[in-house]
């Protein structure tokens, strides 16, 4: 009896103890976090931001230099956006595109108003933005009977999203790497030759991508030469141009769309990060020669321009529409281009170059950029790394000239740092 007693105890603590062990009813023990472990993210919890800076729970601050990847265009917090979207929850989220929505009407009017386009397609992301355009660019020469048009010449260090038609298109190795096969359709030359992009046109080639400016390859420019030598070879053989601006858009170079510095326009263009200040919003514009095949029922978004989202991008849009907004950032952009460059020479040890335009700017590494990222974070500044060893800055448009002094003499310190 005795024995018979102790067992049942014994198996009473097993059970007791396995139910807790195992944590919540129906947790299932495994080694992987909730959240899918895709990202290297930094030890870093934000609990709120105001213009440039960021606050962590712990009451830590951080000067923004990264935007969120050059998301947060107007920085955190602005006063404007957080009342356009307040106004707009108390009214309406979302009705799907089986209905019209004025924001979308309204938007769709500005960016018409101030860009070569003639429609937008809203949706929630750039590589949502990039697939409207990739078929919009196969639609336009399918639906005239070259049904064999379907390729599209990439440049070699871009990055177009994450989806598996925009991977492909990118090229780059590090994010196909178990994702084969690779979508067909996607021919690459290296970024700024005009020749063998040339060489690479075929009987089926239906379009050329390219980004004014290389975000996540490194910040590398595109030569205004070499972009208007895309716009004669496109208008040569009956191409289709797309420009992807997804991260170089809406101010972030000095001009509402970088490709603007080169005096030309694309037929297609991919929009997002700025257009939404923080809230996802992504835009595929185009031409009415480009969309005009685009009929009911060839593309949709079930979330894409829903009131929300347009209520926050036409917010944005207030802003940076405003006179003196584009002025501003010239300004600042100048004022952080003078201060930062003789640093740069100063730390040649830490530092090769810098290199971009507006407030797109890379600093390209001597020494690996995670060190010099962490010694910026020691510092109390966020930047954001990029291929072929560069730091990108992507500070909000807003930020003032004191908010320069301030990065730079982080950058400065964190360079002397690492060079001791």
């Amino acid at each position: 009896m005795a024995a018979l007693i102790f067992f049942r105890f014994v198996m009473f603590k097993a059970l007791i103890l396995g139910r807790f062990l195992a944590g919540p009813k129906g947790a299932k023990p495994v080694s992987i976090s909730a959240v899918m472990p895709t990202y290297a993210r930094t030890d870093l919890v934000f609990e709120r931001g105001q213009g440039a800076m960021l606050y962590t729970e712990d009451g830590r601050s951080f000067l923004d230099f990264g935007a969120g990847i050059a998301v947060s265009a107007l920085g955190h917090a602005h006063p404007h956006l957080v009342a356009a979207l307040k106004a707009q929850a108390e009214k309406l989220w979302h009705t799907s595109n089986l209905y019209r929505v004025a924001g979308q009407e309204k938007l769709a009017a500005r960016l018409v108003a101030n860009s070569f386009a003639d429609t937008a397609f809203f949706c929630n992301s750039g590589a949502e933005a990039m697939e409207c355009a990739i078929k919009m660019a196969r639609r336009y020469h399918q639906a005239q009977g070259a049904k064999d048009k379907y390729r599209v010449i990439t440049a070699r260090g871009a990055f177009h999203g994450r989806t598996l038609a925009t991977i492909s298109a990118g090229g780059q190795e590090k994010h196909l790497d178990g994702f084969a096969p690779r979508v067909d359709g996607f021919d690459q030359v290296p970024f700024g030759n005009l020749n063998e992009t040339r060489a690479a046109i075929t009987p089926q080639t239906a379009a050329v991508v390219v980004e004014p400016i290389q975000g996540e390859g490194g910040v590398v420019p595109a030569d205004p030469q070499y972009m208007q030598g895309l716009r004669a070879m496109a208008d040569e053989y009956g191409l289709m141009l797309i420009f992807d601006e997804v991260q170089t858009g809406f101010g972030r170079t000095g001009k509402l769309f970088a490709h603007e510095w080169s005096g030309i326009a694309p037929d297609i263009m991919a929009l997002a990060k700025g257009l939404g200040g923080g809230f996802p919003v992504g835009a595929c514009i185009a031409s009415e020669k480009a969309a005009k095949f685009m009929t009911p029922g060839t593309h949709g978004s079930t979330f894409g321009g829903n009131p929300l989202a347009m209520a926050a991008a036409n917010a944005v849009m207030d802003v940076m529409l405003e006179p003196r907004f584009l002025e501003h950032v010239n300004a600042v952009a100048a004022d952080l281009w003078s201060k930062l460059t003789p640093v740069v020479a100063k730390h040649n040890r830490v530092f090769e170059c810098i290199r971009g335009k507006g407030l797109m700017i890379g600093l390209k590494c001597k020494v690996p950029n995670g060190d010099v990222l962490a010694r910026f974070l020691n510092q109390g500044l966020l930047a954001v790394g990029a291929g072929d060893n560069v730091i990108r800055l992507l500070p909000p448009l807003i930020i003032t000239d004191a908010e320069v002094d301030a990065a730079v003499g982080m950058i400065d310190r964190a360079a002397a740092s690492l060079a001791a």
